[in-house]
């Protein structure tokens, strides 16, 4: 599970931080609303935590378009508003959670949990293709596909983003921890294990090369 935290006061955010590693979420922390919308476009997240106000302006605007974008994602509103108003706005903007601070981190975790369960499945059903991302499980036509790890998580991120070319510069960073300290080069080797260990057995196209830009998206697509 991934995890945004939005959230401009650097000692909290820290601790949400580590927290949520202790539990066993990996999470990326910003401290704007420019920053978060970016980390938003590269990347995919099961939840996003953020403060209400932040120094370039109101989290809540921007609730609609992540639904908007990723229905699954589930959004909590951290807040140091205490009014009932302040809660219904949030909620009303398509918030999943409205948590006031100051909280109890026990039960801020437990409060993110049910929200998880509850915000429903992430799998990515096209045609006869399921990929489940939380059990990294890929079926075809009812045949289970070997395919983990990185290779995996690169094709999940095309097929969530399937109407996109994606570069490689933007596949580092939204999967790769540390993209600053690996070359480009293990893109082309994800690429490659999909296509021998699902595309050729299976006599179907998942990915296209698009030169000079990155890569699609491209199943259903038949080889001829």
């Amino acid at each position: 599970m991934r995890i945004l935290i939005i959230e401009d006061e650097v000692t909290l955010n820290k601790m949400l931080a580590e927290g949520l590693k202790e539990f066993g979420y990996q999470s990326d922390v910003v401290e704007t609303l420019k920053d978060g919308e970016y980390y938003l476009d590269i990347r995919n997240y099961d939840l996003v935590l953020m403060d209400w106000m932040l120094p370039d302006g109101n989290s809540v605007d921007i609730i609609g378009d992540i639904k908007a974008n990723t229905p699954k994602t589930v959004v909590v509103v951290l807040s140091a508003r205490d009014d009932n108003e302040s809660e219904i706005e949030a909620l009303r903007a398509g918030a999943d959670d409205y948590i006031r601070k100051p909280f109890d981190f026990e039960v801020l975790i437990a409060r993110l949990e049910a929200r998880l369960r509850f915000g429903g499945s992430n799998i990515i059903e096209i045609e006869d293709l399921t990929i489940n991302p939380e059990e990294e499980k890929i079926t075809y036509k009812e045949t289970e596909i070997e395919l983990k790890g990185k290779p995996f998580e690169v094709l999940t991120h095309l097929a969530r983003h399937r109407d996109q070319i994606v570069s490689k510069e933007q596949l580092l960073d939204a999967i790769w921890e540390e993209p600053e300290l690996v070359t480009p080069n293990v893109i082309e080797v994800a690429i490659n294990q999909i296509r021998q260990k699902m595309d050729k057995p299976l006599s179907i196209t998942t990915i296209e090369t698009v030169r000079r830009r990155g890569y699609r998206f491209c199943f259903p697509k038949e080889v001829s």
